[in-house]
């Protein structure tokens, strides 16, 4: 599996984003609490695949460099429900301060991760990946990609700076699929990623023609898709998008296609329930 580019500079500034809308001009809770060193602990009350840690150091020590973490899990580890997760070492206040923002992104991380290594292990046994898509909730597009990656998925394009999708209102606005990827083959460099969407067995065969690669299947049922893998003969990449359920998703897999991309990995998210507790 490649690695994941993690931007710990784009980790600092989410951090740092999310500690100026929570705290604003400061904690006044925070303030009633004895300035006392303490330990708390982190349980999950709900099994699920863990994602998140760097985000959740960082957020402590931004408040306080002090503070010390220690995990009882891994990254991308399953656990089941109430498992500890982590031990913290630190000031009271200060652990209180940063608590909600670091369990903000440990939640909502760790459900993506949890429903990603769902659908990876709903298709095992196959040769098919399981693909996000830029659907992601506003600001946090790297670190649910991150979470995607950890659970076994495969990231498309991270945003519109690293590879060309080549959707129906691009096709028409560039005069046809042929135009199009004509096009694209004109301005991109030899490692640009080039994909384009077809909706139809004939806009297939017209993009292989014209030297498609990858191409994405919008909207194909069951039996379009198995057609369109006989068609395409290995010529291209081929991706099944489009209303793709977890009912569904081995079903479309066992179809031959190579990728299955699903919006819904990243933009419907269930966060798991975290919870923190002091030593007493």
């Amino acid at each position: 599996m490649p690695s994941f580019p993690l931007r710990l500079h784009w980790v600092a500034a989410q951090v740092a984003s999310s500690l100026m809308e929570d705290i604003g001009a400061g904690d006044l809770s925070a303030q009633l609490v004895p300035a006392k060193k303490t330990k708390a602990y982190v349980i999950t009350r709900e099994a699920c695949t863990v994602c998140g840690q760097p985000w959740f150091n960082l957020t402590f020590s931004q408040i306080d460099p002090l503070t010390q973490i220690e995990w009882h899990v891994y990254e991308g580890q399953t656990v089941p429900a109430n498992t500890l997760l982590c031990t913290l070492t630190g000031l009271s206040a200060a652990l209180l301060t940063a608590e909600r923002t670091a369990l903000n992104f440990l939640q909502t991380l760790s459900g993506t991760a949890t429903l990603v290594r769902n659908y990876v292990e709903a298709i095992s046994g196959t040769d098919t990946q399981i693909v996000d898509t830029r659907k992601t909730l506003p600001g946090l597009r790297h670190a649910q990609k991150y979470a995607v990656w950890i659970a076994g998925g495969t990231n498309h394009r991270h945003g519109l700076y690293d590879g060309i999708l080549l959707k129906e209102n691009h096709i028409l606005a560039a005069g046809g699929i042929t135009s199009a990827l004509n096009k694209a083959f004109a301005v991109a460099t030899h490692e640009t990623f080039i994909q384009i969407e077809v909706e139809t067995l004939a806009q297939l065969e017209e993009a292989l023609k014209a030297g498609a690669k990858w191409v994405l299947l919008d909207n194909f049922d069951l039996a379009g898709l198995r057609e369109a893998v006989q068609q395409n003969s290995g010529r291209a990449i081929l991706e099944a998008s489009g209303n793709v359920s977890f009912s569904t998703v081995r079903a479309v897999a066992e179809t031959g296609v190579n990728r299955i991309s699903i919006g819904s990995l990243t933009k419907h998210v269930h966060a798991i329930d975290l919870s923190m507790r002091f030593q007493e």
